[in-house]
């Protein structure tokens, strides 16, 4: 008996049922359906918000010490096997640019850790 796809493999087969794989941040994000004049379609992503961060400013997370060299993919290959991922130290961080999360050596960046966003209200 041949081996059942699952679900979500099956779905990424379908024109327009992922527009986004499920490692993206955008991912979850809503699709949107603008119509134009003309009657047709343009399919958006509407705006992807962020967790919130706690008063402390600081989610679940491991701390890293940032070194000479690194970037932010370079530390999501490191902990997280895919240097893609960058973008969930990012929303860990209270930075606006993922380049500030290793510009200095022996900055602190969080790392966060598997589960450590609550669900719930986001911050935007």
């Amino acid at each position: 008996m041949a081996d059942i796809e699952p679900y979500e493999s099956a779905l990424d087969a379908i024109p327009g049922a992922h527009p986004y794989p499920r490692t993206s941040r955008y991912h979850d994000a809503e699709i949107g359906v603008h119509r134009r004049s003309d009657g047709s379609e343009v399919r958006y992503t509407k705006r992807r918000l962020l967790p919130p961060l706690e008063d402390d400013g600081h989610q679940e997370t491991h701390p890293h010490v940032v070194g000479a060299g690194e970037r932010p993919d370079l530390l999501a290959q490191r902990y997280f096997g895919d240097p893609g991922q960058w973008w969930q130290i990012a929303d860990a961080n209270p930075v606006l640019d993922p380049r500030e999360l290793t510009d200095e050596a022996g900055r602190i960046t969080g790392i966060p850790i598997a589960g450590g966003f609550p669900q719930g209200d986001r911050r935007v």
